[in-house]
Order: structure tokens, then C-alpha cells, then sequence
């Protein structure tokens, strides 16, 4: 038998907003998977993936295997997706797991639902690539933050009244059709908000860029004369400005919630909610799909019209945005983050260090294992020869295959591992 347990180098991108040299999560990990890479010291680290995605196909490292990266074996050996993952996704590996490092802000995006992706693949292929959903969740590594759909309605009506350059942007019949819209009426409050975010969204660029000078002049002299800005959303605001000079999304702080999440904490990203990382390290899986649709906070294709057609007005306070881990019943070590998609599930292994063997289990899934912390060999009879485990390693775990780890860290083990739960 071939092995169908084997260790993974994985792709990394260099996007600008990363985080640079070895301050990047991203970057320390892939120092410590293979002490032969150099990290440059100047050289943004953004983003890891360890999976099959055509533009960073993992390579599997195990010369018996002949061949060369995970989405070539797994096309070969489709039944190590497991039966029931196989036939749900067509053979192919159905998410994309990652590390970030994220130093300045992402695009304010969404990712639209699979029938609004079929259409916008159909009719713009060249923005939308495939006609997948996209939904997302990220687990914090470091403190990390992100905003992540609308702010219950009186915190918006609040930056209304106290910043009136984003008043003069939303204009005053529709700043008062959400100030007078009552929590009684959902659907009354969901249109309302949907008419202030269009209105600010498309509002003409000379117009916004000249709200957007006034407020951050406002803003950078009350703060040097001490004052208290946070009625503005003050520091965020300079932040982004700082970081995105002129981009409508600067705007977006004060309809989005600032979620900060510390490690081990989670946010999901359900179709159609709209969204942005700010800063930190963390895991994050995909659906396997490129479709972003981008409002802001970037130099690339804004799609603004699309986006305000499909986001979800709903609004709710950002402590509802933290998705929840559970303790498995059968195994403590393990916590399951599993969101209402069918793609992916995550499960976080912190192993104590009192434990010396501890059974990575067979599930009916393959799944990618993520080493973050902790030291150990790895047997299986599944793989070739006994594996090396340590900080950022990766293996590529075949459904039905089980791992025995034997501990040499005197801390324990952190690991997380990325499947797909039918």
C-alpha cells in the first residue's frame, strides 16, 4: 500500500497587508517546519495554505509517493476523502485550510451564497471564478482583530449624531429613516440600514474623500489636545486612514462591529456577511472558492452594487460574532468548531503535558493536521516510517487513519486540525 498519512510543505503568499519577517505567525512557522527556508527580513508572510487550491497545491514531502502534491495523489486516491466526503464534493478536497498574519486591514468583503455565486460566475467570470460559496471561520492564534457584520442600530445612530461627516455622506432622509426605525419592526430596520450603507457606498468619490479629510483633521486634533474620541471611533479611524488614505471603507467602522478575539476564540463568516480583518495571526478555512466580492480598503475590483444588493442587514452586537468551540464528550483534549456549512469542520487539540501517548483518531474525513506547539513522533500504519512532529509541521491524514503521538515536549501539544464532517 502507498502511504496515506504523510508530512506537507505548504504554499505561502506574500500579500502586502502580511505581516513582515519573522513577526508573522506564517513566517515563524514555516522556519520551524523546514530550518533550510530563509525567512527575509523585509518580505510581507501573509498567508499559508495547506491544500489543494490550484494556485498553492500543497507538495507532499515523502519521496515513495510518486506523486509530487496533495491534489494530484487525492485525484489519484479519491477514496481517502472518505465515502461520504468523496461523493458530497465530487472527489475533490472540499475546503482550504490557512495560517494568517495579518498587519494592515483586508478589503471590507462578503462572499456571496451558491445561487448569487452561480450568477456572477456566469455573467463576470474574470471577478467571480467559480460558482461556490465561500463561507469562513478564523480562530485567533495571537489577539486578533476583524470587523464582522452591521452594529446594532443605536450604535450606528449614535456615530450619526456625533460624526457629521459620515451624516453628510448618508444624507438626512435616510440618517432619520434609521433613526426612527424601531426595534419592533426588523424588516423596517434591516431596509433602513440598507439605504444608509448604499447611500455611503456609493456616494461620489470627490464628495466622500473630502468628508474623509475633514473627519481625520477633526479627529487628529482632538486627540492631540487629549481629548476623548472614541464617539468617533477615533483610533480605528486613524488607523485606517493611515493604512488606506482615501478609501470609502475608512467609513465602514462605523456601521461594522470590532470584533477582538482572543486565542482560541473564533468567528464564523456565514454567506453575505460583510466583513474585514484588521490585524492579528490565525487559522482560518475556506470553502473551496475564490469569490470575493469587495467593498472597500483595497486597491483591487470594488464591486459596490452587488455588494449592497446581497449583504445581510441584520444587526446584532459583536459579542454574537464569536462562534462558540465545544469539548468533544468523548476525548477532552479535543474542541470542536463546527459551523452550519457542510465544508468544514475544525477541531483544536491541546494535549496536557502529563499525557505521553495520545491517539490522533480515524475519522471518516481526511483532514490536514496543523502542529503549533509541542514536540513528538508520530507512528502510524498508515505512513511510510515514523514522523517528526514539531512546530509547524503538517500532515496529510487519509479518512479512516489513525496517528499514535509519542510526546517529548514538556509542555504539551497544541494542534489543530481541519476535516469535514458529514
Amino acid at each position: 500500500f502507498p502511504p496515506a498519512v504523510f508530512p506537507l510543505s505548504c504554499v505561502v503568499q506574500n500579500y502586502s497587508w502580511g505581516k513582515v519577517g519573522l513577526e508573522s505567525e506564517v513566517a515563524k512557522l514555516v522556519a520551524s517546519g523546514d530550518p533550510l527556508v530563509q525567512i527575509q527580513p523585509d518580505q510581507p508572510y501573509a498567508e499559508l495554505w495547506m491544500g489543494t487550491h490550484p494556485r498553492g497545491d500543497a507538495l507532499i514531502r515523502d519521496n515513495r509517493i510518486p506523486q509530487k502534491t496533495l491534489g494530484q495523489w487525492i485525484s489519484d486516491n479519491p477514496a481517502c476523502l472518505g465515502a461520504k466526503v468523496k461523493d458530497a464534493f465530487q472527489g475533490q478536497l472540499p475546503f482550504l485550510f490557512k495560517v494568517l498574519s495579518v498587519n494592515t486591514a483586508l478589503s471590507v468583503q462578503a462572499h456571496p451564497n451558491k445561487e448569487l455565486a452561480a450568477k456572477l460566475h456566469a455573467q463576470f467570470p474574470e471577478h467571480y471564478p467559480d460558482a461556490n460559496h465561500k463561507p469562513e471561520m478564523a480562530i485567533a492564534l495571537t489577539p486578533f482583530e476583524g470587523m464582522c457584520g452591521f452594529r446594532p442600530v443605536e450604535e450606528i445612530v449614535s456615530f450619526l449624531q456625533n460624526v457629521p461627516e459620515l451624516r453628510a455622506l448618508i444624507g438626512e432622509v435616510a440618517a432619520e429613516q434609521l433613526e426612527r426605525s424601531g426595534s419592533d419592526d426588523p424588516r423596517g430596520v434591516s431596509a433602513a440600514l440598507r439605504v444608509c450603507f448604499t447611500r455611503l457606498m456609493k456616494s461620489e468619490k470627490k464628495f466622500f474623500v473630502d468628508q474623509l479629510n475633514m473627519l481625520v483633521k477633526r479627529i487628529s486634533q482632538e486627540a492631540a489636545e487629549g481629548k476623548d474620541t472614541s464617539g468617533s471611533n477615533g483610533d480605528l479611524l486613524l488607523r485606517l486612514h493611515s493604512q488606506y488614505p482615501g478609501d470609502i471603507g475608512c467609513f465602514t467602522i462605523y456601521f461594522l462591529n470590532l470584533v477582538r478575539l482572543e486565542p482560541g476564540e473564533a468567528m464564523f463568516l456565514g454567506a453575505n456577511e460583510p466583513h474585514a480583518y484588521l490585524h492579528g495571526d490565525c487559522v482560518e478555512i475556506m470553502a473551496c472558492s475564490d469569490n470575493t466580492v469587495r467593498a472597500g480598503l483595497t486597491p483591487k475590483f470594488i464591486d459596490v452594487l452587488t455588494l449592497c444588493e446581497m449583504l445581510n442587514y441584520t444587526p446584532a452586537p459583536s459579542s454574537s460574532k464569536i462562534f462558540p468551540a465545544a469539548q468533544s464528550q468523548l476525548d477532552p483534549s479535543v474542541y470542536l468548531y463546527d459551523p452550519p456549512v457542510p465544508d468544514f469542520t475544525i477541531m483544536r487539540i491541546e494535549i496536557p503535558a502529563s499525557i505521553k501517548l495520545y491517539l490522533i483518531s480515524a475519522m471518516d474525513s481526511a483532514s490536514i493536521l496543523l502542529v503549533i506547539q509541542g514536540t513528538a513522533v508520530g507512528t502510524s500504519t498508515a505512513a511510510a516510517s515514523e514522523m517528526s512532529l514539531h512546530r509547524g509541521s503538517v500532515l496529510f491524514i487519509s479518512a479512516n487513519e489513525s496517528i499514535s503521538l509519542h510526546l517529548s515536549s514538556p509542555d504539551g501539544m497544541l494542534l489543530f486540525r481541519a476535516c469535514c464532517l458529514l
